[in-house]
């Protein structure tokens, strides 16, 4: 059995989705969810699921507790979905090609620190792009800057507005993203 952590910052629907694409899967599993904020609604989510969750805080994030923690649950993956702390190069050496994350913009336009989520469909519209999209990237000790695993696009249209791009990245957020975890877990990538 291969299992998935997912690290999360936000309402969790991404990692909803994961773990539902995954239930009944008997060679895939989500095995538990961390997030760095008490209050995120993807613990309550992760709770409903029966998935194992769990807070934590800095000093356990860059004093290496959580490494030493992920490197006791041994998954096989762990996947940022609306994760947006940087992480530390001792978890990203420790885990060396086994950490991956959803960017809402086709890399590298929109990538690195203070672009993500609704910042990022701003910009995309500000910009006049005729297109918008996912990227999903192994994690390195840069922002957005890790290998390119895979990209979908979608167009923008002139009366898309933020939230319009939003929708449509969010869409192609769901329908690929536990796809390509599958992909990846079973060698295909």
């Amino acid at each position: 059995m291969k299992s998935i952590i997912i690290m999360a910052s936000g309402s969790g629907s991404n990692a909803e989705n994961i773990v539902k694409y995954f239930e009944g899967n008997e060679n895939i599993q989500v095995t538990a969810i961390f997030s760095n904020k008490r209050d995120a609604k993807v613990l309550e989510r992760a709770s409903k699921l029966g998935i194992s969750a769990y807070y934590f805080n800095k000093t356990a994030f860059s004093k290496g507790q959580l490494v030493e923690l992920f490197k006791a649950l041994n998954p096989d993956l762990i996947v940022l979905a609306g994760f947006l702390w940087k992480l530390p190069t001792d978890l990203v050496a420790a885990f060396d090609h086994k950490i991956i994350n959803i960017h809402p913009a086709l890399l590298p336009k929109y990538g690195g620190k203070g672009m993500f989520g609704m910042n990022v469909h701003k910009a995309v519209k500000e910009n006049k792009e005729t297109e918008s999209g996912i990227s999903i990237h192994f994690v390195n000790e840069h922002y957005d800057k890790g290998n390119m695993i895979f990209q979908a696009k979608t167009p923008v249209l002139d009366s898309d507005t933020a939230d319009h791009i939003a929708q449509k990245v969010h869409a192609l957020e769901y329908e690929h993203f536990p796809r390509i975890i599958e992909k990846l877990l079973n060698g295909k990538i």
